[in-house]
């Protein structure tokens, strides 16, 4: 292990759903402890937020738990995307929106005349505040006096550095997570930011790989840390999935970041066969390079599918499959490659058993990744993070469905061992992963084609 890199980094990993703080030994890279919380929507105030001071001190308390108990050398920071913070000095001018809010909506007219084309931003036009540019808006135009009080835009994992150390960054995995704000191919702000007069309000972009500072002094005696102690820039969550795989596989690879989100990267593809209309977009790596990207709300709609966890045995599968049972998108409305559909079943769901059900939304989840391999271009292989890396049936559909080695990464936390490698350094090479093999079933070849045939009638 190299000298410089910390022995123990805690990974504070905000997701939409969760959010957890990881202890990772960086030297063999395992998870040595994890504390987590729901991440509940606040729904007082002005509009949906987030619950920024509960989300701080569950940091701090576990911060402090696992420090005392196991000492902590380093913080880095994974968050989702389509969130930020407007800076009025020290203090929120206003809260941390919600993105599934739909107040943005309301602005949408106006703002379509300064949103970047989507050949500047590969950045497609996304309900509510999925579009951070269109969150900034909104705020701006429906509460002026709180704007105009703005001193600095922070996207989130970069708010929570700030938290940390007090010190301000912006950084591009972050700011190229479908945000309306930067242009890939040039690498800089895009034109909406000058359109809004915002450039002066994003402090100076940082890598997410930097430290952006220690501990404030406050913080440092309420957690028991060292002053000293090293904290990264952040990284966006999906990001952090993939910078475990950079440099290790032969380009073109996918990489699909499994969460809330099902995310699929295709790195080293090309960003031609991307489709503003079906949520496909680049996202923008660690080293600043556009990567065509296709998602879907997989773990959203996975829990509205299948109320009951029951893994399903060969005849669970068998009957799904020979009596055409089929969920259809889009069961996360206005998201996913069919996000102007109305998700429904072709059988009564009420008939089926928890283990059937399993089967059928996990064979719809698989069909769903390989739609958007068509959008964000197939790999030579497919690297599976996350949740759906422990869902067999998932991952031997999709080896079945996209012809290519489907692997499911050892890491059952993805994004913070990501995160954790913003320190430096590589994974070891073995890490429990293991391959798809590719699902025989009988009928499944016609199942396929009319699932094909139902999502694409109009």
């Amino acid at each position: 292990m190299h000298a410089d890199i910390p022995r123990h980094i805690a990974v504070i990993d905000i997701g939409k759903t969760n959010a957890k703080v990881v202890l990772i030994d960086s030297e063999t890279r395992r998870q040595i402890a994890a504390r987590n919380i729901p991440n509940n929507v606040r729904r007082d105030g002005p509009y949906p937020h987030m619950d920024i001071e509960m989300l701080w001190g569950f940091a701090l308390d576990s911060l402090r738990a696992l420090g005392a108990e196991h000492g902590i050398d380093g913080i880095s920071i994974t968050t989702h995307g389509a969130c930020g913070a407007l800076l009025a000095g020290d203090e929120l001018a206003l809260p941390i929106l919600d993105y599934e809010f739909d107040g943005p909506d309301k602005t949408a007219e106006a703002y379509a005349s300064v949103r970047p084309d989507f050949a500047e931003s590969l950045s497609p036009k996304l309900p509510g505040g999925l579009n951070l540019g269109a969150q900034f808006f909104w705020q701006a135009m429906t509460f002026p006096e709180q704007f105009s009080r703005v001193t600095a835009l922070l996207t989130y994992a970069q708010y929570w550095a700030w938290r940390l150390t007090g010190a301000r960054a912006s950084e591009v995995t972050s700011l190229g997570c479908h945000t309306d704000l930067w242009a890939p191919a040039r690498g800089e702000f895009s034109s909406l930011v000058q359109l809004m007069g915002w450039q002066g309000l994003f402090p100076p972009i940082q890598p997410a790989a930097s430290v952006i500072g220690t501990l404030r002094p406050e913080i440092a005696a309420e957690t028991g840390l060292s002053l000293r102690l090293p904290v990264t820039c952040g990284i966006h969550d999906s990001n952090a999935s993939l910078l475990p795989h950079l440099g290790r596989h032969h380009t073109p690879f996918t990489v699909v970041s499994t969460g809330t989100w099902t995310i699929l990267m295709n790195v080293g593809g090309d960003t031609g066969a991307l489709d503003q209309r079906r949520d496909s977009l680049a996202n923008v790596d660690a080293n600043g390079r556009a990567v065509p990207t296709a998602r879907f709300m997989g773990g959203r709609e996975f829990d509205a599918l299948v109320p009951e966890i029951a893994e399903p045995g060969a005849a669970d599968i068998a009957h799904v499959i020979a009596n055409d049972i089929q969920a259809l998108p889009s069961f996360a409305p206005g998201t996913g490659p069919y996000g102007a559909r109305q998700g429904h079943w072709t059988t009564d769901p009420a008939s089926l058993t928890p283990a059937q059900r399993y089967a059928a939304a996990s064979l719809y989840l698989a069909l769903m990744a390989r739609t958007c391999l068509d959008l964000c271009g197939l790999g030579r292989s497919i690297i599976v993070e996350g949740p759906l890396a422990r869902n067999r049936l998932f991952g031997q559909a999709l080896a079945r469905l996209a012809g290519v080695p489907v692997h499911a990464s050892g890491d059952s936390t993805g994004t913070s061992l990501g995160a954790s490698l913003l320190f430096g350094g590589t994974l070891p090479e073995t890490g429990g992963s293991h391959a798809f093999e590719p699902l025989q079933a009988a009928g499944l070849d016609a199942y396929i084609a009319k699932w094909r045939e139902r999502v694409d009638q109009v």
